[in-house]
């Protein structure tokens, strides 16, 4: 952007772009990874009553600390994991990126390593809040390579390291073993290791969770957005030691979280089972969609998420998107040359997706 002359607008700055997917219409929206499925009505009735109860006390401030849905939050962790988690050690905020942005205010006084191509979010946070970050490098196929993690951490020292897993774009997920691995050279850098997890319920991959008892440095960041189909409301959380959800206090703004979001997310907790019962169905799909891309000739890389990243069309990226878009088909253009992404969506929407592909590739005359 051509910013003005007038506006005092920090140097590192003025040659960004705000993050955000392309929201047009479209008859199959699959890029943002969103869960497909809507709430219930049975659901949507449970969340009304509850906001509506809330709604006489909107004169009044949330609460600042959000005791019940956290509460909430930690029983469904721990039924997931067999995990002992209080309301102590969690953290809830608007949305995964606040916590991300919150971990880089309180934390980020140091380097802070991550291996890209992942969330692009964690390095743009990074210099929004003045860190220092250092691209860690992937495999070819995208995949960790803890080897080459391990020794980057030896020798940088970060004060932050980031894995994500299930990654994205790619959908890989990292094993358990590796993630010991890695926090252990982490612990020797006196640094904090940061696992983002967004997609872990589509795993079958134990999760890192289950490291924070014993490992005090290892945060693990979630979010309802996709797995509680609940994107709209804005929620995501951390697990991690007492101490880290402490410092998060101290950067936090007040009343982050409004009180009608704290009801609505409480509900929808409570309703864990219906919501996560879609999981299996969105897993199916996943590997339908691998099947029908495969078909025509495209390869994927192995997900472990509700998306898949695909390649192996003749036209560029850009034009492919472009193309699919025409036909009513939106999926995401994450940047990477000769990739495309696609979010899994409903029988429909993945049915249409895959038929306008098949139209695009046998039409192109290249």
């Amino acid at each position: 952007m051509n910013w003005p002359t007038w506006l005092p607008l920090r140097d590192d700055l003025q040659s960004l772009t705000p993050y955000g997917a392309p929201q047009v219409d479209a008859d199959a929206a699959l890029n943002t990874n969103e869960n497909p499925f809507a709430p219930s009505a049975t659901l949507v009735k449970a969340i009304a009553a509850e906001v509506e109860k809330t709604a006489t006390h909107l004169n009044r401030y949330p609460d600042r600390d959000a005791i019940t849905l956290r509460t909430k939050l930690a029983g469904y962790i721990n039924s997931q994991s067999s995990t002992e988690f209080t309301y102590d050690n969690i953290w809830a905020a608007n949305g995964s990126n606040e916590i991300i942005q919150s971990i880089f205010m309180a934390f980020g006084q140091g380097t802070t390593l991550g291996f890209t191509p992942s969330y692009s979010m964690h390095p743009l946070i990074a210099k929004t809040t003045r860190s220092a970050w250092i691209d860690g490098k992937r495999n070819a196929d995208f995949t960790l390579n803890v080897d080459q993690g391990l020794e980057q951490i030896n020798q940088v020292k970060p004060t932050l390291t980031f894995i994500t897993t299930p990654n994205n774009p790619s959908g890989d997920a990292v094993s358990i073993s590796t993630i010991v691995r890695l926090a252990d050279a982490v612990k020797k850098a006196s640094g904090l290791l940061v696992i983002d997890e967004a997609y872990a319920e589509f795993s079958s991959e134990r999760s890192a969770v289950t490291l924070v008892a014993e490992n005090p440095h290892v945060i693990v960041i979630r979010t309802m957005s996709k797995a509680f189909a609940f994107a709209g409301a804005r929620v995501g959380y951390l697990v991690a030691d007492k101490a880290v959800v402490d410092a998060m206090m101290l950067v936090r703004l007040p009343y982050h979280l409004s009180a009608l979001t704290q009801a609505a997310a409480s509900v929808a907790i409570d309703f864990k089972d219906e919501l996560l019962g879609n999981i299996s169905t969105l897993i199916t799909a996943r590997e339908e969609l691998v099947v029908g891309l495969n078909k025509l000739g495209l390869q994927t890389i192995p997900s472990s998420a509700n998306f898949i990243l695909f390649t192996g069309f003749k036209s560029d990226a850009p034009k492919l998107w472009r193309d699919l878009l025409a036909k009513g088909v939106l999926i995401r253009d994450v940047g990477i040359a000769g990739y495309l992404r696609v979010t899994v969506g409903n029988e429909a929407e993945n049915k249409l997706f895959i038929s306008a592909v098949a139209e695009l590739i046998q039409g192109d005359p290249s």
